[in-house]
């Protein structure tokens, strides 16, 4: 089936609603008025999109939420709902603060009396590509829901919907990360994003880890509206990159090892793609396929029988294409390649130009930023090698099917 996104718009609920009040709770009881308009176009939003957000937490906690607040501000339900004029923080605000516990800052409480932190990165782009936080480049298909990241301090999770009808070729179509409660810097928090709905705050309409002291130690920041969003987890250490290409989306991140292994049972709990890999089953080799295509001089499909896509790319037009962005014939040259020759989609060469810009931006070795060998048979105490037990990828399988059950 064609690749669908949710009906449920409570991701733009929350955005519109932040967007109107951004830093109004530090203000005097004067604007209490303004605040109460925007909680009624908060909850008039939410009520135009309840039928499809039955079985949403998002939505069920944005309402919640909202008569919370209406009850504190001493709201009327009735009145203007026309949003106010967006703000901008003021300097000093609270966002901005620098004043968290040594706790919540990872350099200055883990490594206080030892070495510098070894950053390690990880990205998941195109169709998708993976490359993972040992530097193995690998093209999976994954469709469905999978654990990108799973360890003591967050969870990540992407779906992959197909490209094109009756075609292997998939893509992130959704993007789900938790970071858990931790100590006195952050409550939980969920962010949330998939096809056309990428936000600039959390599920909950924050934009730093809550409440507690050292809340600023976790923060969004939006660098291109609907495209490109980061957020800093500075009490792990750890930088994320999201962004919105063409219809899909782009995951990057630069976390230190010593968060990335910090699973209480590795065997059983590290069993997630940006640590393992894809499952051997899962992957594809697209250079076989790619001297394949070069050789017939012509576009193939990874599906059988399938019909032309939009644009149609040969071999030679494709890498013309990419050699405009990527000029090094690394692997994320040959992966913008591939992708266009199986969807056709221009979109899928700046999804890799993106990441490649990711990697320059977020990799702590500047000697590692081109790969030019992809290792389908991994390297011990990489992904999984060809002896690894099919209990522990069944086990992976299980994984993602739980993260089904939970979101």
């Amino acid at each position: 089936l064609p690749a669908v996104t949710s009906p449920c718009k409570i991701l733009k609920c929350n955005s519109e609603f932040w967007a109107a009040t951004s830093g109004s709770h530090h203000l005097g009881t004067e604007e209490a008025p303004e605040f109460c308009t925007a909680l009624r176009a908060y909850a008039h939003c939410t009520r135009r999109t309840a039928r499809t957000c039955r079985g949403d937490l998002a939505y069920h906690s944005a309402v919640h939420g909202i008569d919370d607040l209406m009850e504190q501000h001493n709201c009327s339900k009735d009145g203007p709902t026309s949003q106010p004029r967006l703000r901008t923080l003021p300097p000093g605000d609270s966002q901005e603060r620098s004043d968290s516990p040594e706790i919540c800052h990872y350099e200055k409480s883990f490594h206080k009396h030892s070495a510098a932190p070894n950053y390690t990165h990880c990205g998941l782009f195109g169709d998708p590509h993976l490359r993972t936080f040992t530097d193995t480049f690998q093209t999976c298909k994954v469709q469905g829901a999978w654990p990108l990241i799973d360890n003591n301090y967050l969870n990540v999770q992407v779906t992959n919907t197909p490209v094109l009808p009756g075609s292997t070729a998939t893509a992130t179509s959704k993007l789900t990360i938790i970071f858990k409660s931790f100590q006195e810097c952050v409550d939980q928090k969920v962010y949330q994003a998939e096809m056309d709905e990428l936000p600039a705050a959390f599920a909950d309409g924050s934009k730093n880890g809550g409440d507690k002291h050292g809340a600023n130690s976790l923060k969004i920041t939006e660098k291109v509206s609907g495209q490109h969003i980061e957020i800093q987890a500075k009490y792990i250490g750890t930088t994320i990159v999201v962004r919105q290409v063409g219809r899909y989306l782009t995951f990057a991140v630069r976390m230190p090892e010593e968060v990335v292994n910090a699973v209480e049972d590795r065997d059983s709990q590290g069993l997630y793609l940006c640590l393992r890999g894809c499952p051997l089953n899962q992957q594809i080799d697209f250079q076989t396929i790619r001297s394949a295509q070069a050789t017939e001089g012509r576009a193939r499909r990874k599906g059988p029988s399938l019909s032309a896509p939009p644009q149609a790319f040969t071999y030679e037009t494709a890498t013309a294409k990419c050699r405009e962005k990527l000029p090094v014939e690394d692997l994320y040259f040959q992966s913008c390649v591939f992708d266009l020759l199986t969807t056709g989609d221009v979109n899928f060469m700046l999804a890799a130009y993106y990441a490649f810009e990711d990697v320059k931006m977020l990799h702590s070795n500047k000697d590692k930023l081109h790969l030019y060998e992809r290792t389908r048979d991994l390297a011990p105490g990489n992904t999984a090698p060809s002896g690894t037990s099919p209990a522990l990828w069944a086990a992976l399988l299980c994984l993602s099917q739980c993260w089904l059950g939970l979101l």
